[in-house]
């Protein structure tokens, strides 16, 4: 008689549960935004500190490949650079000259027109002082044009040089291993003293603090939900306790599909249903590949973790 007891009695806890609307209307897993970190610069690595669990948070240098061959050739670079920009012309200088005898034939000028209103030079005398500061104007603009002419022509080697210096500087900077987002280490892929290349992964990490719960529902459902929209997500705990949480909608599947194979009946993944995804603060308490369960009505009275038996 006991056996059957406690067959009548469980009957009876799960309609009275199904009365009350206490049961799931979708379920699935959690899942996470993994992102896995990759070399951009092909070396040894020098240093790599990160453990798998650790809590890094974004901006943080983790690590460094090996940036010597890269350094002696910016320095290389450097010095050509030097030597190109020291055969520039310093046109002021070179034309000083030219400007101080162009000064003294135009201070001679002004001594002639003076001397030839007191009838004590001729037009000759000015007009020879007149025709040199014409020569010396003319000569100062052919050499200031000749020397800005290979300034610009120095300057244009200049530019491929200086684009290389450019390039080797942002190798160098990506030789620093720095961890884009905050988040949890979950795998790591490589170790110190290891030689690593361009795109190879170094370690995944994933951002713990907000989970998402990815469940399927039926197409009966949908008229019932709604991107933005606040659903209640449940999950198991100890002692036979649900604990239940907030959650938003932010993706609802536009196509239906097939069941997936974690769901444990063959009846129920021959059914067609649309995949969503639930966004949920974690406090700790959510783990990536954790059950759990959606009620698309707000149980505002069961949030703040309580739980029933």
């Amino acid at each position: 008689m006991k056996p059957i007891y406690t067959i009548i009695t469980i009957a009876c806890i799960t309609m009275l549960a199904c009365q009350n609307g206490q049961t799931d209307d979708a379920s699935g897993t959690f899942e996470a935004v993994e992102t896995i970190i990759s070399a951009e610069m092909a070396g040894k690595i020098n240093q790599l500190n990160i453990e798998e669990g650790e809590v890094i948070e974004a901006n943080t240098v983790v690590g460094y490949i090996d940036s010597t061959q890269i350094y002696l050739k910016m320095k290389q670079i450097e010095a050509q650079i030097e030597a190109v920009e020291s055969r520039k012309p310093d046109i002021d200088v070179q034309i000083a000259p030219l400007i101080k005898q162009l000064q003294t034939a135009e201070n001679e000028k002004i001594r002639v027109e003076n001397l030839m209103k007191a009838n004590a030079a001729t037009g000759k005398q000015l007009d020879d002082v007149t025709a040199q500061i014409e020569f010396l104007q003319k000569q100062i603009a052919a050499q200031r044009s000749m020397l800005t002419n290979q300034s610009k022509s120095i300057e244009k080697e200049l530019i491929p040089l200086q684009v290389q210096n450019e390039q080797l500087a942002d190798q160098l900077q990506k030789c620093t291993i720095r961890n884009p987002i905050s988040g949890t280490v979950l795998s790591k892929y490589a170790e110190q003293f290891e030689q690593t290349a361009p795109g190879k992964p170094l370690y995944k990490i994933a951002d713990l603090s907000n989970m998402i719960l990815r469940a399927y529902i039926t197409g009966n459902q949908l008229a019932d939900i709604k991107i933005n929209q606040k659903i209640t997500v449940t999950t198991d705990a100890a002692n036979g306790e649900t604990h239940y949480t907030e959650g938003i909608v932010t993706w609802i599947s536009n196509r239906a599909e097939f069941t997936p194979k974690s769901i444990q009946t063959k009846d129920e993944r021959a059914n067609m249903v649309y995949a969503i995804k639930v966004l949920v603060k974690n406090n700790g308490t959510f783990k990536i590949g954790m059950h759990g369960g959606v009620r698309l009505k707000v149980r505002s009275d069961k949030l703040q973790v309580k739980s029933e038996k």
